[in-house]
């Protein structure tokens, strides 16, 4: 096991070692999927055939120790034995599955990793035990599903390609109301309810048109089959969430709150700053 003498060496520093730690350990994992674009050899002399891959990766996270708290038994304390000090790189992320699959082809996607979703679905529901420090240990498992592009989380979620009116994964917003709100969001879509949705579109309950139909699930079109984590992506800063930001940081460095109606030369000199930071930070002349 990688992990075994990072855990080991967790324990020694909270003098754990020798303890039985009979409440378990909890693992927190990260779930990445994307695709890797065209990996065809080239061979011979005849014209190349594009050949799609889709990875599906995972990286532990953190591991916690459960202890108890105090005298009475349902008391628990969380001590942390093992975090991953890089999390996004590649070292740490371990591949699970490599398809030879285009990533939008949903029903080959569902076929291959339906069996992973299941398994990960087990795990949720049991514990592991391992030898650990020559004694045995037990794990129970949490799942992040994080590492998704706008892309892969449609596909997986069931929803219509990123072409849709239904223009955002986290939210039912359209096109139209997302261009007149550019401020105020909320994450208001959830696995569970893709599921529920595309049970409605499947069996159309109450009889209705197709846009009718289309309207009432917003944009659900294919059955989800892995559940993800909500995130901030680039869809976002393609509806103009990144402008928002870029005025919300020139107020925060002019402290607006404390000031009524600034002047034009006031934000510009905001402006101005933030910019000259920006640039610093990405090292542009």
């Amino acid at each position: 096991m990688d992990l075994e003498e990072d855990i080991m060496d967790g324990l020694r520093e909270r003098g754990l070692e020798d303890s039985p730690c009979t409440l378990g350990f909890s693992v927190m994992i990260k779930e990445s999927c994307d695709g890797m674009g065209d990996v065809s050899e080239k061979h011979g002399g005849g014209p190349p055939v594009p050949e799609k891959a889709v990875r599906f990766s995972f990286t532990v996270m953190s591991v916690s120790l459960h202890m108890a708290d105090g005298e009475e038994e349902e008391e628990e304390e969380t001590m942390m034995i093992f975090q991953e000090p890089k999390p996004n790189s590649e070292l740490s992320c371990k591949p699970l599955c490599l398809m030879f699959v285009d990533e939008s082809d949903h029903e080959t996607l569902t076929a291959v990793l339906g069996p992973v979703a299941a398994e990960r679905n087990a795990m949720k529901c049991s514990r592991l035990i391992l030898s650990i420090g020559g004694l045995p240990r037990s794990f129970s498992f949490q799942f992040r599903g994080s590492g998704y592009d706008e892309k892969m989380v449609r596909d997986v979620e069931g929803l219509e390609a990123s072409g849709s009116t239904y223009v955002c994964t986290l939210c039912d917003s359209t096109r139209a109301e997302a261009s007149q709100n550019m401020v105020l969001h909320s994450v208001t879509r959830s696995h569970q309810e893709n599921l529920e949705r595309y049970e409605i579109w499947r069996t159309n309950p109450f009889s209705e048109s197709a846009d009718e139909l289309r309207d009432r699930v917003k944009g659900v079109s294919a059955k989800p089959f892995l559940e993800t984590q909500p995130t901030l992506d680039a869809l976002h800063c393609d509806i103009s969430n990144a402008t928002e930001f870029y005025k919300i940081f020139q107020d925060e460095i002019g402290e607006v709150f404390q000031k009524t109606n600034p002047t034009r030369e006031e934000r510009r000199s905001w402006r101005a700053a933030l910019d000259k930071q920006l640039r610093r930070t990405m090292k542009l002349k």
